[in-house]
């Protein structure tokens, strides 16, 4: 019989995954959450798009008698302001989010969000009430970016928690994909009014109906955004609460100091995100929103074509995404949005050197070169800045990252790179302006956690198949990317013998109490857990040297 052996030391590490603890994706519903979640980021961008697509429209129905030119800043002003409202929506809704859980919180959003693009359609001109009629534009587009503010942060964390690990660059894309055909739609729906319509019937009356259409369409929008369920992810976060490690507390714990508190814990990983959010949304931003103003203004298009030339670029790039979704799916997020970054700095002076020809073909061909960066960029961020934080504060991050980053940088991108124009007479601005904030974004692509085929932080893992989830369970010492420390398992004491062996004691066992005591560690969640699930109790005895090893730095030993 083979001698007792004294314990060097006794530490707490994660159990070891089992079957039950990986979630298997209900399909059903993870296409009815990735449709509830599409609809609302659509309809926000049918309005974006509506509302850039009549800049040149609207400013004589609001500022009949300021110049062209001052009418056009006022425009792009007030298409600025939206954004600077929309961190304080991130920062609220986040909040929220992370506390009652995302589902309730983005319908609460589409809602806030379909009444005040509506309420758009409704309001008085200038012949009305005069300079009140501005006044009243601000203020409306000023609710709108507070309620548009929590969308797209909620969004990409909703789908992001339901998919599976390995194809989540894959469907969190579907979410940009919907964007940009939402603006495309609603730069459709203006181009066929001003067709239809023309110049003088478009100022008189016209330019109400893309924003009245809102309120059908929103009405649609949020009933599919009610029937789907919270995230697994965020329910199973919520279930482990008592079984919290020192990681998982020392979170809950920002999250209960609120927005500063996530700030000072991530601050890392906001700042990263923030980058690449300002560096990819001046691209999309300068695509979308600013194109047809520089066209009409700087270029001599008139306000049809420089709406219609856009939408082709818009519909092929927004088929697309999903491909390179799938595509950081398989060789990972960080090169896909270096394709994006590097790519922008490029191809930005060839693109604009062609849309300064003339021609029309020269001018999609332009168009096209912007496109290209905007592709890899938008589809991976969705996927990509929701892994950088933990389930119990990923929305209100998201919130703060996102929407800090698209109020300074994106939504001012067209203020920006006409102001720019206008003060320096060079066409060729907005293409310095996205070679220099690209350059910058791929700097921070370099600091940025890689989280493809990855379990989110602070959340177990997720798989298509049972097949799969077995398959994890097997590999879990071999696999560099299963992390168990920032799961949310319980810790066991494992005791530590002179010989390297190592072996899982019991509760009631002295050192484990001993160790318990020192490290903090609530050794009744554990005991509570082991009672729910069913798990024979480890029985008392002395270490062995003859005992299973504990494979890998996460691992508890054999059970």
């Amino acid at each position: 019989m083979t001698a007792p052996v004294r314990p060097r030391r006794v530490v707490f590490r994660k159990r070891r995954l089992r079957v039950d603890d990986v979630t298997v994706v209900d399909r059903p519903m993870l296409k009815r959450a990735l449709g509830g979640t599409i609809v609302g980021n659509t309809m926000e961008w049918f309005d974006v798009g509506v509302f850039g697509y009549l800049i040149t429209t609207m400013g004589p129905v609001f500022l009949p008698e300021a110049d062209p030119s001052v009418q056009t800043l006022f425009l792009l002003g007030t298409f600025a302001a939206t954004f600077i409202a929309r961190p304080a929506g991130g920062v609220f809704f986040g909040w929220l989010g992370d506390k009652i859980g995302r589902q309730r919180v983005l319908a609460a959003t589409l809602i806030l969000m379909a009444a005040s693009t509506f309420a758009l359609g409704l309001l008085p001109g200038y012949a009305q009430v005069g300079i009140w009629a501005a006044a009243l534009l601000v203020a409306v587009k000023l609710v709108q970016g507070f309620s548009t503010g929590g969308e797209y942060a909620g969004a990409t964390t909703f789908v992001s928690e339901y998919s599976p690990d390995k194809r989540r660059g894959f469907f969190a894309s579907f979410l940009d994909m919907g964007s940009y055909l939402g603006f495309a739609l609603g730069a459709a729906l203006v181009s066929g009014l001003q067709l239809g319509l023309g110049q003088e019937a478009m100022e008189a009356w016209g330019w109400r109906i893309p924003f009245l259409i809102a309120g059908p369409l929103g009405a649609i929008a949020i009933w599919f955004r009610l029937k789907i369920e919270e995230s697994p992810t965020f329910q199973a976060a919520l279930e482990a609460q008592e079984n919290t490690s020192k990681d998982l507390a020392a979170d809950d714990e920002a999250v209960a100091k609120g927005p500063l508190g996530i700030v000072r814990a991530y601050w890392r990983q906001i700042l990263v995100a923030m980058v690449l959010v300002a560096a990819a949304n001046t691209v999309g931003y300068a695509l979308t929103s600013y194109m047809p103003t520089y066209l009409t203004v700087s270029k001599g298009y008139d306000e049809i074509h420089g709406t219609l030339l856009t939408i082709p670029v818009l519909v092929v790039m927004s088929l697309c995404i999903p491909l390179t979704g799938k595509l950081s799916d398989r060789i990972g997020r960080r090169p896909v949005l270096w394709i994006g970054a590097l790519s922008t700095v490029a191809l930005s002076i060839p693109a604009f050197l062609l849309i300064g020809v003339g021609s029309v073909w020269a001018t999609l061909a332009g168009l096209s070169l912007i496109a290209f960066p905007v592709t890899f960029y938008v589809a991976n961020l969705a996927s990509a800045l929701p892994a950088q934080f933990p389930t119990a504060s990923r929305y209100g991050a998201m919130g703060i990252a996102y929407n800090f980053a698209v109020a300074i940088f994106g939504g001012t991108t067209p203020f920006i790179v006409d102001a720019l124009i206008q003060v320096t007479g060079n066409d060729m601005m907005p293409a310095y302006w996205l070679m220099a904030t690209s350059a910058v974004g791929a700097v921070a692509i370099w600091f940025l956690r890689e989280s493809a085929q990855r379990p989110l932080p602070g959340s177990l893992p997720s798989v298509a198949t049972d097949a799969e989830a077995r398959e994890v369970v097997a590999r879990q010492e071999d696999d560099e990317r299963i992390d168990l420390e920032h799961m949310p398992l319980t810790e066991v004491p494992v005791a530590l013998a002179d010989d390297g062996a190592a072996l899982q004691l019991p509760l009631d066992h002295p050192a484990a109490v001993e160790a318990a005591e020192r490290e903090g560690v609530d050794l009744g969640a554990t005991a509570l857990e082991a009672r729910v699930t069913g798990e024979e109790p480890v029985a008392s005895g002395p270490i062995s040297g003859q005992v299973p090893a504990v494979a890998g730095a996460g691992a508890s030993g054999a059970r």
